[in-house]
């Protein structure tokens, strides 16, 4: 039975708290058929937690109920697919103008022939698989069958190079690649194969090549799935999903979840997204990070609202609204740099009245975009916390009111604190490190540990405490403020200066577009602080500019602060997934000192 294309029909109105679909046409002519008006939209996610409430309403608490063989591919997706056939799950579409609307009997079948097929290959239990395909929605269907099989999915991005590849799958034993086709990278895999031994099947999306399954036989000719059974069943504890950490320095260490990670993205979604029950969420990352956990697919579907994708190449921010506006989405959720090209966009060209709800992760936002976004669309932007590490373990969860800059307060499902160098809470004010205490539980959402290598978890887990490796201050109501990475901060002159506050000051003068604080070495106070800026458009590099912008910091913020040296270009250094190499930046600048000195 071929993949199904459904067409929707009757777009419900925008205040509904559930969507009303009132017709779906199955295009392949396979089936034909129709959902109720009124069809249920149970909100699944209630039937895992129990959640404690005070007395304004705002969750306290929350606990997993954790069933031993708890599953996702079949306590979730398959149980919806059995409650509601034609229920939503995925809108897809691309920049060739390619849609579909995928639902959740549509994710069972594909899900379960790739589960089959997989097993016909002699991928089992245990097994590690590569998945490297952007935003395809092949993506979904190959995570829940490695979920239902017990395989365990490793998500990474199609920028990766070839040693990239090789470090990977030697590091963690991966026996299979599941891949685009598009770009180079079935190219670039065939070239790190000849540097391991345990890659042995490479699976390719959408075309054939030579050394390669292909994915679509592979559906079609997959024998009937078979639920595993003894023990080839999967286990709740067994490593569900690992993912590379993008680190600023040394090689990226393998974060390992459990199928419990699964449930503890309820938060994520319900309290901090605010999905609502048919709803169409949208988190803007590519399959291969982290954030495509959070947003794209565990929290959403427990929590009964649809998720949009948009598998696009490069990032044009006008096409990005375009498509929000066609499909209507309902809850948004990008990281800050989106929200910053966004503000930057005629917002008044494109009709956003669908939107309700906006979030942002991956960076700390800035006050001056939280403000500007919030004057050209009405929507406050809702900052959460956390690390591939964990899920979202702080949020400006919808029962609070945002405090533009801060992360907002610990999650129902975190114990929380800031600590000194010793260990000790740190009172308001105070800057400290980010910790999880682990005293009375460990949190369903924390790793399990860094894949083969222990030594790597003690180091952050030790004395009942996870430790982030990321600063912050408490204020007197609680809401928690982002200073900088451990090793970010920046001594200079006996003051000890979080880069980020500085950052955000940069960031309100109209001639920056993106900008690092880091330090840098001198010899007369130790470091001096250094902004590293690239220019927004019209603007050009000059001392002129250079000496506007120091002036602009001098008097928005402590003057000690301000940044003695200003370099301009044209691009900052950043990680794979993104985020700014503040590690770099400091490197280049000690090797240039090291070439003066010598």
């Amino acid at each position: 039975m071929e993949e199904k294309m459904i067409e929707i029909a009757g777009r419900p109105q925008r205040r509904h708290s559930r969507r009303s679909w009132k017709k779906i046409r199955v295009s392949d002519g396979v089936h034909k058929g129709s959902q109720r008006e009124d069809a249920p939209m149970p909100e699944l996610y209630k039937e895992f937690v129990t959640e404690t409430f005070d007395e304004n309403g705002a969750v306290e608490k929350v606990k997993f109920k954790k069933d031993p063989y708890y599953n996702f591919g079949y306590d979730v997706v398959d149980r919806l697919a059995a409650d509601n056939p034609g229920r939503l799950a995925m809108v897809w579409c691309n920049d060739a103008g390619d849609e579909k609307y995928i639902t959740f009997s549509d994710m069972k079948e594909n899900s379960d022939k790739t589960a089959a097929f997989f097993l016909s290959l002699g991928i089992k239990k245990g097994d590690a698989v590569m998945l490297i395909l952007k935003r395809h929605y092949e993506w979904w269907y190959c995570m829940i069958a490695l979920h239902k099989i017990g395989a365990i999915a490793i998500p990474v991005t199609n920028q990766l190079q070839r040693e990239d590849i090789v470090y990977r799958v030697n590091a963690a034993s991966i026996k299979a690649v599941v891949s685009t086709s598009d770009g180079e990278t079935a190219d670039l895999v065939d070239e790190a194969q000849k540097e391991t031994e345990t890659l042995r099947i490479k699976i390719l999306t959408r075309a054939h090549r030579e050394g390669w399954y292909n994915y679509e036989d592979g559906l079609g000719n997959a024998p009937s799935f078979v639920k595993p059974v003894g023990n080839d069943r999967p286990k709740a504890e067994d490593i569900m999903l690992m993912y590379f950490s993008s680190g600023t320095t040394g090689m990226p260490k393998m974060v390992a979840h459990s199928h419990y990670y699964s449930l503890a993205h309820i938060p994520t979604a319900v309290y901090w997204h605010n999905v609502e029950p048919g709803g169409l969420h949208l988190t803007v990352a590519e399959t291969g990070w982290g954030k495509a956990a959070w947003g794209k697919l565990y929290g959403q579907w427990l929590a009964g609202t649809a998720v949009f994708t948009y598998d696009f190449g490069r990032f044009h921010p006008d096409e990005l609204l375009k498509r929000i506006e066609k499909y209507k989405v309902t809850t948004f959720c990008a990281p800050p740099t989106v929200y910053r090209f966004l503000i930057r966009e005629d917002l008044s060209k494109y009709d956003l009245s669908s939107v309700k709800y906006c979030t942002t992760a991956g960076e700390a936002l800035n006050a001056e975009v939280f403000n500007k976004f919030l004057k050209l669309t009405g929507l406050k932007i809702m900052e959460g916390f956390g690390q591939s590490e964990t899920t979202p373990c702080l949020m400006t969860a919808k029962w609070m009111e945002p405090k533009p800059g801060s992360m907002g307060k610990p999650s129902p499902a975190y114990d929380m604190d800031l600590v000194d160098e010793d260990g000790n809470s740190v009172e308001p004010g105070q800057v400290g490190e980010i910790v999880v205490r682990l005293d009375r539980e460990v949190p369903a959402g924390l790793m399990v540990g860094y894949y083969r290598n222990e030594e790597k978890t003690r180091q952050v887990r030790h004395d009942g405490l996870f430790h982030t490796g990321d600063t912050a201050y408490r204020d007197e109501d609680g809401y928690y403020w982002y200073v900088g990475r451990t090793d970010d901060i920046i001594k200079s002159s006996g003051y000890r200066i979080g880069p980020f506050e500085v950052e955000s000051v940069i960031m309100e003068h109209p001639s920056v577009l993106e900008c690092a604080v880091t330090g840098m070495p001198d010899p007369v106070r130790g470091n001096l602080v250094k902004a590293t800026i690239v220019l927004a458009k019209g603007y050009e590099p000059s001392e002129k500019l250079k000496k506007e912008i120091q002036n602009y910091v001098k008097t928005h913020t402590a003057p000690y602060k301000y940044p003695r040296a200003v370099e301009f270009v044209d691009e900052l250094p950043k990680t794979a997934s993104g985020k700014i190499r503040h590690a770099g930046i400091r490197a280049g600048d000690i090797q240039k000192t090291m070439k003066i000195l010598l």
